[in-house]
């Protein structure tokens, strides 16, 4: 089997090859042929683009590999929904994916498990957050409390003191858009 390799550090003064080093020596055990390995230097995990990743997933849709190996999921990605839907176009092209430290092999139907798993607990605890969000805004609002901006309040002899002035001029000496002007001074 043809193995990718993944590595990557999120400041450019850490190296990657502790990860590769373990990387390279899961494969061998497992008789994989390493055919490239891709490392990102000083890039955060979060970014959806990264000069590594964009060449592997280049690669991966001209088939060049056919598992993808990374010692941990966070070198992979930190932004959830990426790093899913990154699996699953892994998946529909057919290459496998193996997560070192967490057991994740998508190669086989427990690693799959695994990860459908894992999903499905993230986006139950998004759903758990969503509802915490908006019971909290409700009882806030029940509570007649204002949600949103703070109103300014502008006194009336600071509005008259603009009032000859161009709706640009009276903007800048008040210290709001043109549009926020444009309303107090036309009340």
């Amino acid at each position: 089997m043809r193995a990718a390799l993944y590595a990557r550090v999120s400041t450019s003064d850490q190296n990657c090859d502790n990860q590769l080093i373990e990387l390279r020596r899961y494969c061998e055990a497992r008789g994989f042929q390493v055919t490239r390995e891709y490392t990102d230097h000083g890039v955060s995990g979060s970014k959806d683009r990264r000069p590594a990743l964009d060449d592997l997933v280049s690669d991966a849709r001209r088939r060049r590999f056919d598992v993808l190996v990374c010692a941990k999921l966070d070198r992979l990605g930190r932004n959830l929904k990426h790093l899913l839907t990154m699996l699953d176009d892994l998946t529909s092209l057919g290459i496998g994916f193996i997560s070192l430290s967490e057991g994740i092999d998508l190669t086989t139907p427990s690693g799959r498990l695994m990860l459908h798993v894992l999903g499905a607990l993230a986006q139950w605890e998004r759903s758990r957050i969503q509802e915490r969000v908006k019971a909290g805004l409700a009882r806030v609002k029940a509570s007649g409390k204002r949600l949103g901006r703070p109103v300014k309040v502008i006194p009336e002899e600071e509005l008259a003191s603009v009032r000859g002035l161009s709706l640009r001029q009276a903007a800048a000496r008040l210290g709001v858009s043109r549009s926020t002007a444009h309303r107090w001074l036309s009340r």
